[in-house]
This record gives C-alpha cells, structure tokens and sequence, in this order.
C-alpha cells in the first residue's frame, strides 16, 4: 500500500530557538504549525547582498543630464500643439481641391518645372467660385454632420393615455 506523501511543514522555514521556541510552544495553540518565513540561504540562492561586485545603472541618453531637460520629461506640459489655417491658406485648399486631379502619363524626359504658387484669393471669393461651378449640396448630398453614439431621437405621436372621452385631457403622448 503506497503512503501518502506530504511536505515537511518545518523544514526549510524558520523556527524560534531557545527561550523563544519554549514560550512559543507554551503560548501558541498550534505549535506545530511552521512560522511561513522560508530560510535566505536556502529559499533564495544566491542570497541578495551577497554579490561581491556592486551594481551600475546602465548608460542611456536619458542618464545625460545635458541632453535630458526637464521640460523635455514633463508630461504636465505635453500640451496638443495648436495649427492655425489662414483664410488664404484655405482659399487656396479649396479651390485646388475643387476641382479632380488629373495625373499625366509618365514621360520619359524629366523637366523641372517650378510649381507656382497659388495667389492668395479672398475666402468670399473661393466659396462662390466653386458653388458657381457646382452644386456643393443637394438632397441626395447631403453635407457632413456629426458623428453621435446613438440614433437621433425623432419624436413621433402615440397612441392616446386612457382618459374620460367627454373630460378634458390636454395632454400628448409621443414616442
């Protein structure tokens, strides 16, 4: 018949020694009971502290202090950075990208042709200038909207609350 096998509850734990172990069996009302602290030499090997070489904190950029400021790390100032888009800037977006791009077949000789500069426009000007072209809008193109994490609420007549036919209810209910 096989024995059971069970681990030494003692064994690689710490266990008082002298007057302690003799006030401790006295006092505690399981003394067989191990104290749950495993021994460093065992438990741990190589035991922490014992290393003869000390260690060193590996070399990185941001153990430089020149090249590690404080406003470089200091995520309280991470702000987003702001862009600003002048009505001639976007003028000039609009009436080039008003129109569909063509791209020219591939040739075999390379000229450089400077790219000219768009004249600033008046934003007035550019948006009537393209809505005269074209119909920006219709009911079939709708413009964008907002996207929203629901469906809009449409509101929509009930049916009427139950009420006296011949009393007064001012009251509609809708869905």
């Amino acid at each position: 018949m096989a024995t059971k096998k069970a681990a030494e509850s003692t064994l690689y734990h710490l266990s008082p020694k002298g007057f302690w172990k003799k006030f401790r069996d006295v006092t505690a009302v399981n003394p067989e009971i191990s104290s749950g602290l495993p021994l460093p030499s065992i438990h741990r090997f190589p035991p922490p502290g014992s290393r003869p070489e000390k260690y060193s904190t590996p070399a990185t950029k941001a153990s430089d202090i020149a090249q590690n400021s404080y406003w470089k790390r200091d995520v309280r100032r991470a702000y987003p950075q702001l862009s600003v888009v002048t009505q001639a800037e976007l003028s000039s977006l609009l009436i080039e990208h008003s129109t569909p791009q063509s791209v020219a077949a591939p040739s075999e000789d390379k000229k450089d042709v400077p790219a000219d500069a768009p004249q600033p426009v008046d934003l007035s000007v550019a948006i009537s200038s393209i809505t005269q072209k074209q119909k920006v809008y219709s009911l079939a193109k709708l413009p964008p909207t907002l996207p929203i994490p629901r469906k809009r609420w449409v509101p929509e007549l009930a049916p009427n609350a139950p009420h006296d036919p011949h009393g007064y209810f001012p009251m509609l209910l809708y869905k």
